[in-house]
């Protein structure tokens, strides 16, 4: 089992990986962004900005803002920050540090300009031998934090490696969940934030539940459509896959599903965006998708809706008129 894990990232989800590890019995170098908020959670025994309800055991977590000493003294470490920042964080790691470590993201983003998911971006940038494993839900963050019944999922090409992380997490509320599809696992964590604004902006609209459950069930169709492209091997019922899609379409928890709705009430898209507290991945992935998308040359009605809402400044409402025609 491990006994060391270097987490990077100080948002909502960091924080509750951050907790589960620790309380696991795992010694967390967990790097924020600042020395003050390293000293505020030493302190408090909590993040002052996400999870702050959550009490920390300090007795195993050791907040730091140096990315080089939380890695020197990991086995494991794990990539939790927003997509957009990871380029950043991997320019101060020099890739000696990582020598006989494993690594994990649970990064749920495509990396902006690369067309990548965080695993594949990682592997290239170093250029590893080892794939990079993937730590997945179907879960938010604040129900860790509530310490309500949650499944997480381990995802890695090396069942030993992945039975190794599956095994040190011990948390009661918390069961794990193994998976050998790493690149399927990620996509759908991309998809599916895409499929939360759609049914946010739904909901906006005034739709009701009858048209949003028709709704997901394209989606989920046309995420099958899109991995059986990639080539990824899944079986998409599983609870990695139908349950995240799920979770981020209907809980009052999706930050993907809150923009949706401010948008389908109305609100311009740079204002809604404004708006969010937390950073919501799916506005940044239909984006990013969108060239990968055309380059399958596949039909993806909701995903491509969602695009042009967000990025081509259709109309919420005339797209989603035009989609109803779509569905079935």
């Amino acid at each position: 089992m491990f006994k060391n894990v270097a987490l990077i990232g100080s948002g909502s989800w960091a924080t509750a990986l951050t907790k589960i590890f620790s309380e696991s019995g795992m010694y967390v170098s967990w790097v924020v962004r600042s020395k003050e908020q390293a000293e505020y959670i030493r302190l408090n025994k909590q993040n002052p900005r996400y999870l702050s309800y959550a009490e920390l055991d300090l007795d195993f977590i050791r907040p730091t803002d140096s990315i080089e000493e939380a890695i020197l003294h990991a086995q494991l470490i794990i990539f939790a920050v927003p997509s957009a920042y990871l380029k950043d964080v991997l320019q101060s790691i020099d890739k000696g540090w990582l020598h006989n470590k494993a690594l994990a993201v649970s990064i749920k983003g495509i990396i902006p300009l690369s067309c990548n998911t965080p695993g594949l971006y990682i592997r290239e940038y170093f250029d590893l031998n080892e794939p990079v494993l993937v730590i997945a839900g179907p879960c938010h963050a604040e129900e860790i934090a509530m310490k309500r019944n949650t499944y997480v999922t381990i995802a890695g090409e090396d069942p030993v490696w992945v039975t190794k992380i599956a095994d040190s997490l011990t948390v009661p509320y918390i069961r794990t969940v193994t998976n050998t599809d790493p690149l399927g696992v990620e996509y759908v964590s991309i998809l599916k934030n895409i499929v939360g604004i759609a049914t946010g902006i739904a909901s906006g609209l005034h739709y009701g539940e009858n048209f949003q459950a028709v709704l997901v069930s394209n989606a989920m169709r046309e995420i099958d459509k899109f991995l059986s492209c990639i080539q990824a091997t899944r079986d998409l019922y599983d609870s990695v896959y139908f349950g995240d899609i799920l979770v981020t379409a209907y809980s009052c928890f999706s930050r993907n599903r809150t923009l949706g709705k401010l948008i389908g009430r109305g609100i311009h898209v740079n204002q809604a965006l404004q708006a969010m507290e937390m950073v919501a991945e799916g506005y940044n992935a239909s984006k990013e998708l969108a060239p990968v998308i055309d380059d399958l040359k596949i039909n993806l009605p909701v995903i491509n809706s969602v695009y042009r809402i967000l990025h081509q400044h259709a109309n919420p409402f005339h797209e989603f008129k035009l989609l109803e025609q779509k569905l079935y």
